[in-house]
Order: C-alpha cells, then structure tokens, then sequence
C-alpha cells in the first residue's frame, strides 16, 4: 500500500485531472444507470464500486454496486467521512486521499460527484488506475516466476545457513566429548554460525522485499540496506577469523604475526569502505 501511495502522491495532480476530465466528457451520470451502470463499468476498468447517497444528510440511498455483484446492507450508512476536508461547493468533482476499502479490503480512491438532488461516489481502484495511466507496471506472469524464483533460492540458502549451524553445533560437540577443546574448536564454531546467520539474514531480507512484501518502484534505500547488513555480517566474522589467527600465531610462532597484521590491516579497509559508502549513499 505505501508504495501505491508513493506513486500516486508523485503523480497525483495527473491523475486527478485525467479521472476529472474522464467525468466530465461522459455526460449525464444517470443516463449510464441502466442495468445497473455497466457501461460505467465498461469505460472506467479501474472502476470497483458505485454509490449513491443523499444530498442533505450524506446517508446512503443506494446499495453498493459492483461490477458482477450488488450489496445492499450498507444502505443507510452515513457518508459524510468521505467529505472531509473536500469543498463541493466550488467544483461539483473532487476526490479523497488514497484509503483501504472496508468493501473491498483494497487501496483505493473514491471520486466524489455532486448531482442536483444525489451526491455519487465512485470507487477506484489504486494499483489498477496506475497501471492504466503507466505509472506502475507488472507482468502477473514475470511476477509469479519471479517471486517463485526467489522463493526457491531463498529455501536453498536458509537450508545451507541451518546446515552451517548444524556443523557448528557438531564440530564443537564433537572436539568437547574427545576431550580436544582448544582455542581453535571454540573459535571456528562462531565463525560458522556468523556465517549461517549472515546467509539466514540475507534469504530473509530478499523474501520480505521481492515476495512478502514486493516492491513495484526502485528503491535503492532498500538495496543499500541488504548490502550493508550482509558486510556487517561478514566482517564480524572475518574479526573473528583474525582474532583467531592472533591466538593461534602467538601459541605457536610469533614470526607469522606479520600474516596476522595483514588479515587486520585488510577488514580494517573493508570496514573504511563501508563506512564510505554508508556516508554517500545517506548524503545521496
């Protein structure tokens, strides 16, 4: 829905005129009441609910007309939340903000038209306005596989991620009942489980943004901030892996602990990198 909102509100001036100017050309509304405004339906395919309600108390007189259906429980139901902050007054066309329809459960725009005796509200759907104007575009087919793709891998990676854990969890068990416990044993299961979180993370993230929650419009903010949890990520465990080798280096041989200064020296750049790139991309 925010996305919805998002575009519409770029595009808002646009699509009030086009919907307005839409109205005006097609004349009389009640001439287009027969059988139950079909030919309504015919020239608006965005078009999802027709009601009608009266001029003085807004109560609503009409059932709620449909494309294929009619209901007639909300007669009655007053309409005057509709009309706030709107000023029929001076113009006989207006419309409201985008909102979920409690008839329909989605998001859409309601236009308001003031007759001599009558006022008609005209439902629109959101997503289907936007596609109708090209302001959003999606390919039901491309999407599906999409989505279905992404699922797919996803499953993968949070499979290989519960696999890291598992070997983890195993290796150190393992060493702790042979009675082999050392630095190295305790050390190396961390580094595998920051892994396994770090790819657990990453399949999470994409599932929320390209299939629970699928994104229509480019958002780089959101590109950013995967790429930027999955580097957290893995420079904790490359400190990890770094503070390991300087335990192992100074048990053993103090000789090797140039290796262990460049290992340092290369996530302390990678972590200079990143902090760039968090800075341009927040100025951008």
């Amino acid at each position: 829905m925010d996305e919805f909102i998002e575009i519409y509100n770029k595009n808002q001036k646009n699509i009030e005129i086009f919907i307005k100017e839409s109205i005006y050309n097609i004349g009389d509304l009640k001439s287009k009441s027969n059988k139950n405004y079909k030919q309504l339906f015919k020239i608006f395919p965005s078009l999802e609910l027709i009601y009608i309600s009266d001029i003085n108390t807004l109560d609503q007189i009409s059932p709620n007309i449909f494309r294929d259906k009619i209901v007639d429980k909300p007669i009655g139901r007053n309409r005057q939340y509709l009309l706030t902050n709107i000023d029929l007054k001076s113009e006989k066309v207006a419309i409201t903000r985008p909102y979920v329809s409690s008839a329909t459960g989605e998001t859409c725009i309601t236009t308001i038209i003031k007759l001599d005796d009558c006022i008609v509200f005209l439902d629109f759907n959101l997503e289907s306005i936007l596609k109708k104007l090209g302001f959003l575009e999606i390919n039901k087919n491309f999407n599906f596989l999409s989505k279905s793709f992404y699922v797919v891998v996803c499953s993968l990676m949070i499979a290989l991620a519960l696999f890291a854990i598992y070997y983890s969890l195993h290796d150190f068990i393992d060493s702790f009942l042979n009675d082999s416990i050392s630095i190295e044993y305790i050390f190396e299961p961390i580094i595998a489980l920051t892994l396994g979180l770090a790819i657990f993370d990453l399949a999470k993230t994409i599932l929320e943004q390209e299939v629970l929650f699928k994104s229509y419009s480019k958002n780089e903010k959101s590109e950013y901030k995967v790429l930027t949890k999955f580097m957290i990520t893995i420079i904790i465990a490359l400190l990890i892996e770094a503070l390991l080798v300087v335990f192992k280096i100074a048990i053993n041989d103090y000789n090797q602990m140039l290796s262990a200064l460049y290992l340092i020296i290369g996530v302390g750049v990678i972590i200079l990198s990143l902090s760039i790139f968090i800075f341009i991309t927040k100025n951008k």
